[in-house]
């Protein structure tokens, strides 16, 4: 992770910030899963946590090598897009970065899929299921997300977005193709 790029979205008076997020994010999902690639991490400087103030941002930042960033770069998958966001320049990273994990966290919201699929697997009704997830639905999640489809399954979902504690040392790996890693770290500055 020696360099990145900030992508940061415009203010369009037509279309919520998180309509806007949700369209990048998937079309950077879509460039990440072409590309197979496993070496560009996402964050967000801009996010909050917490029941009511949770959001990504309107700040989206790529990190990779400096030729894997220009190979992601030269994809034209930002097509659609480019009148509502500005783009950096891809720099190299700050000497003095910290580092941090980025990775999707799961929940059992208590869905009306996942309540049919117990009722189904465990022979109750599909109203005594319902009633087992209740308490799970009523937790408060305070984690931001972005709704998305998956490009191998096409299934819509939110995906949760944990970003960790700093540390000193970055710590190596791979990256999914939503840009995540359970322990490989990208910078924060």
């Amino acid at each position: 992770m020696t360099h990145y790029m900030d992508i940061r979205l415009r203010p369009d008076p037509e279309f919520p910030e998180m309509f806007l997020l949700r369209a990048l994010y998937s079309k950077l999902h879509r460039a990440l899963f072409d590309l197979s690639a496993q070496d560009i991490g996402v964050s967000f400087p801009q996010h909050r946590t917490g029941v009511k103030a949770r959001t990504l941002g309107a700040h989206l930042r790529l990190h990779g090598g400096k030729e894997r960033l220009e190979a992601l770069m030269q994809t034209g998958w930002l097509s659609g897009m480019r009148d509502h966001v500005t783009l950096t320049d891809i720099e190299p990273v700050p000497e003095d970065a910290q580092h941090i994990t980025v990775k999707r966290r799961q929940f059992n919201t208590g869905s009306e899929s996942r309540a049919k699929r117990y009722a189904k697997r465990h022979s109750v009704s599909v109203e005594e299921a319902r009633q087992m997830y209740q308490k799970v639905a009523s937790r408060k999640i305070e984690l931001p997300y972005v709704q998305l489809a998956s490009r191998s399954t096409q299934e819509q979902f939110c995906l949760f977005i944990e970003h960790g504690k700093p540390q000193e040392k970055p710590a190596g790996g791979q990256f999914n193709h939503y840009g995540l890693s359970q322990g490989a770290t990208v910078p924060w500055f």
